[in-house]
């Protein structure tokens, strides 16, 4: 598995005409700026700032102890696709003080990725009500942080997810598994924009209440 390099990244082609926005969003601590980092094309921006001991009281770190800087606006990175069309990454912060920002980044938004830690899986859920609640289209990734692997079949039982929205695995820290991902999500937005998404069309059935991850 690849990890992060410093290998040489290819500047902008000025005829780059389309530019295609996706955003990544999910809880505190998934991975979303990894996930930016490791897959951009350039240098990302990043706006994290170094956790204080202040923030302890607003932020649960109690499952992110290792954690020592967060994302206080959004991540941005750049991946091209051909000749003329790139990718725009945008990751969101994840605390939820910083939930209000999310309508704005997803404002003219093509698709997006929620990146899971199956370990708190609950943290996903408002990630996913507020991208069905814009009608954008997203695909869900579990991201490896080297706990135990659950069955697709539970995961998706437990996000309460359409059985059409696409769910893999990935590791955030690798740029191959990176790119996977985004491949995943730009397949997905071909398929459903162009009709040949089986579920196309249809409306989303009413949904039972989601359940505890165990």
């Amino acid at each position: 598995m690849d990890s992060v390099t410093s290998d040489a990244r290819t500047p902008l082609g000025a005829s780059a005409d389309n530019g295609l926005k996706i955003v990544v969003v999910g809880g505190f601590g998934v991975g979303k700026t990894t996930l930016v980092r490791s897959v951009s094309e350039i240098r990302p921006l990043n706006t994290e700032e170094t956790m204080t001991r202040a923030g302890e009281a607003v932020d649960d770190i109690s499952e992110v102890s290792g954690k020592t800087a967060t994302t206080v606006a959004f991540d941005f990175g750049r991946i091209t696709l051909d000749a003329r069309n790139v990718l725009y990454l945008f990751g969101a912060p994840g605390q939820e003080r910083f939930w209000f920002l999310w309508d704005r980044l997803f404002s003219g938004t093509l698709g997006a990725v929620v990146l899971v830690d199956t370990r708190r899986i609950d943290d996903s859920w408002y990630a996913i009500d507020r991208l069905e609640h814009h009608g954008t289209p997203f695909i869900v990734a579990c991201n490896d942080f080297g706990g135990p692997a659950f069955a697709q079949a539970d995961v998706r039982e437990a996000l309460d997810l359409d059985p059409h929205v696409p769910l893999l695995d990935c590791d955030a820290r690798s740029r191959a598994s990176s790119k996977q991902v985004l491949i995943t999500l730009v397949q997905h937005l071909k398929d459903r924009y162009t009709g040949k998404h089986p579920y196309a069309g249809q409306a989303a059935q009413a949904a039972p209440p989601r359940q505890e991850f165990a």
